[in-house]
């Protein structure tokens, strides 16, 4: 019998160092574990934060709670070019730097850049292999910034087509869906599939945020892959009528139409309304609102096989709430856990005026995509 759902995580992806800022402690790398902060805001304690509430709540003994074996050079190679790899290598064994914008990294960052695809490839093989219904993987660095030949947005390699890439290659699988909900442009994502028609990458986010000044709503895909790329910017304050309506308008009818073999969700939690690279303003009932949406559509095309990547979340206060959320979807559980954010998050939604003119935009949209 299958079992119901994994929650792939490792304690070596929380020792991830985002180089940079003012340290007490020397010599971060090896045995000496980072502080929580290195003066950016990719810290581990957002995704530590999860892992306890988990523990606390009990939702941890309903889970397959699972490590995994790094990523191989292989499984890295089908998507990143060899050159790419040995300078990120190289520059990691020699202490760290910064190869691309916005993605600093420490000693050691290579292998657990590769333990955090690994993480999500396994999530994936396991979903694939019928171990498991569903899968989170809690994958630090994460990915969907990364570039075939370059890091971006504290993104290192690119966890998701790792993972997709190797269950293609292993499974045969042949129409997936990216779904991704964090709050930033899955650029990195986008541009690997961008001239593919066997991956619907598929962007919910913030106008303009990240990268700086990007919507996205022309890039449609090119060659074989025309079609097969859909970006939804959303107007900063859009919150939970926002993300509900996109969905029901374009996402939904856009799986509907594709119907996948798997979906897998690129899961950032930073459009939760403190975080501090965007604004927003989702709550942790927003974020188990769109998993239970994703949840009917894998039951409906894949027999449930879905599975959920960690991307973004720089709020360490709100964010647990948000993936707990998450998880217990996931799970079918409810823990009884009151996040104490919930009520300001409701209050804090847009007035109907605000949420008629962001409709309209969506609704521009989905004319323009055909549904």
């Amino acid at each position: 019998m299958t079992a119901p759902t994994a929650f792939f995580h490792d304690e070596k992806c929380l020792w991830h160092c985002t180089a940079g800022g003012f340290s007490l402690i020397a010599h971060v790398g090896g045995w000496v574990q980072p502080p929580a902060s290195m003066g950016l805001a990719e810290s581990p304690d957002s995704k530590r934060r999860i892992v306890s509430l988990m523990q606390v709540s009990g939702l941890a003994a309903k889970l397959n709670l699972k490590s995994a074996p790094m990523a191989t050079e292989e499984d890295l190679l089908r998507v990143h070019p060899q050159s790419y790899l040995e300078k990120f290598k190289a520059a990691s064994d020699a202490g760290g730097g910064e190869l691309g914008p916005y993605a600093p990294f420490g000693q050691g960052s290579y292998e657990i850049a590769k333990l955090s695809a690994g993480l999500a490839l396994h999530a994936v093989d396991g979903v694939l292999s019928g171990q498991y219904r569903n899968a989170y993987s809690m994958s630090r660095p994460p990915g969907h910034h990364c570039l075939a030949d370059s890091p971006m947005g504290f993104c290192l390699l690119a966890n998701i087509p790792i993972a997709i890439e190797a269950a293609k290659k292993k499974h045969g699988v042949q129409r997936v869906v990216v779904l991704d909900w964090d709050v930033h442009h899955g650029n990195g994502t986008q541009s690997i599939f961008y001239g593919r028609d066997d991956v619907l990458t598929i962007s919910l986010h913030q106008e303009g945020c990240f990268p700086p000044g990007y919507s996205g709503v022309e890039d449609r895909g090119e060659g074989k892959g025309q079609g097969f790329n859909i970006n939804v910017p959303l107007l900063p304050g859009g919150g939970h009528d926002a993300y509900q309506y996109a969905m029901e308008r374009v996402v939904i009818p856009a799986i509907n139409r594709y119907k996948p073999d798997l979906i897998v969700v690129a899961s950032g939690f930073d459009a939760n309304l403190v975080d501090p690279l965007a604004r927003m303003l989702l709550h942790s009932e927003s974020f188990r609102m769109l998993t239970r949406q994703v949840m009917e559509l894998a039951d409906a095309h894949c027999n449930g096989r879905l599975v959920v990547v960690h991307e973004g979340g720089y709020a360490e206060s709100a964010v647990p709430f948000c993936g707990h959320a998450v998880v217990e979807t996931l799970v079918g559980a409810n823990m009884g856990v009151e996040d104490p954010y919930l009520e300001l998050g409701q209050a804090w939604q847009v007035n109907a005026r605000q949420a008629a003119f962001q409709r309209g935009l969506i609704d521009e949209m989905a004319m323009q995509f055909g549904y």
